[in-house]
């Protein structure tokens, strides 16, 4: 079956060559199938990638090399989406700062070198942060505290602030930073799907915070409207809505376990070390506390809305 963004209307002002980071990775395979009729795509990657479309020209290359700067070389490449960028709770500190933020500055540099007009990036809404005290729907201007309560997102909040900077150090540049709630889909294998898809998943006791979910589908959705000329600036991209923790996992038919806060962290903060789950205890905030984002200026600027239903997105995971 098709997916219903493969049969989408051409996008208006589609960039006539796009080169994508991270396109091997589960969220860049859905982009490219989005786009690849739709522009000449591009893609960057250290991993491999052998189904891609046959139409899609794959440099299986790392961002921090110098060899990167070939495709920019080959290709008339006009806009650069970039995803290249991942953190894993168990990969080392030093290894994930070093490819994010090093491959990072190198790609934004090869940007201006060799004149792309456009530049969109990949951040998160999770750079917020989950915090007992926010406010309900976090605007773009919100500080960014993750950090503060998980170390993990160290490097995306690094990343999202270093793409800021850029914004307005390079206005020849259009820059557009993408703030996603949490992406599931079938092949998503971030925090979030994984522990919806767990059996008997872990709750806390005495908290049900509300929850926002996008299709995979409606992430790339955004971030291929992102690519229109004119669009530069932050954006939160929110799914169809948002609902309670429980809603989710009696939609998916999950069985809770809920423990009180004085030893859930405990219990998960060990069967992480035993590698039961790949959930660190620091995200156990998301199952408590609220951090949920305005998406109102993306459906605005950008044109966007998800074409999943809010029960076709939580399905998803599955």
């Amino acid at each position: 079956m098709r997916s219903s963004l493969e049969s989408a209307a051409l996008f208006p002002g589609m960039p006539r060559v796009v080169a994508v980071t991270g396109i091997s990775g589960n969220l860049g395979r859905v982009l490219a199938r989005l786009l690849h009729t739709e522009t000449s795509l591009v893609g960057i990657d250290r991993r491999p990638f052998p189904e891609r479309p046959k139409d899609l020209v794959h440099h299986e290359v790392d961002l921090r090399k110098r060899k990167v700067e070939e495709v920019f070389r080959r290709h008339p490449v006009e806009a650069v989406i970039h995803l290249g960028h991942g953190h894993h709770p168990r990969t080392p500190f030093s290894e994930t700062h070093s490819f994010n933020i090093l491959g990072t500055a190198k790609l934004f540099e090869l940007c201006v070198q060799h004149g792309v007009k456009k530049l969109v990036v990949l951040s998160s809404s999770t750079v917020y942060g989950p915090a007992p005290d926010n406010s309900n729907f976090l605007t773009e201007e919100a500080p960014l505290m993750a950090a503060d309560r998980y170390s993990g997102v160290r490097d995306l909040i690094e990343l999202d602030m270093y793409a800021q900077s850029f914004l307005w150090k390079h206005p020849e540049v259009e820059t557009v930073v993408l703030r996603p709630v949490h992406i599931v889909g079938p092949t998503i294998e971030n925090a979030a799907s994984k522990y919806l898809r767990l059996a008997y998943p872990v709750t806390v006791l005495g908290f049900d915070p509300m929850i926002q979910l996008i299709h995979a589908e409606d992430a790339c959705l955004a971030l291929a409207l992102a690519l229109r000329p004119g669009a530069r600036g932050v954006y939160n991209v929110t799914g169809p809505g948002e609902v309670p923790l429980s809603a989710i996992l009696r939609e998916l038919g999950r069985t809770p376990i809920p423990v009180p806060h004085l030893f859930v962290r405990a219990l998960i903060g060990r069967a992480f070390e035993a590698r039961l789950i790949d959930f660190p205890p620091e995200q156990l905030d998301h199952l408590q506390y609220l951090c949920a984002v305005d998406g109102s200026l993306a459906i605005r600027d950008l044109g966007y809305s998800p074409r999943h239903t809010l029960k076709e997105t939580i399905r998803s995971v599955l």
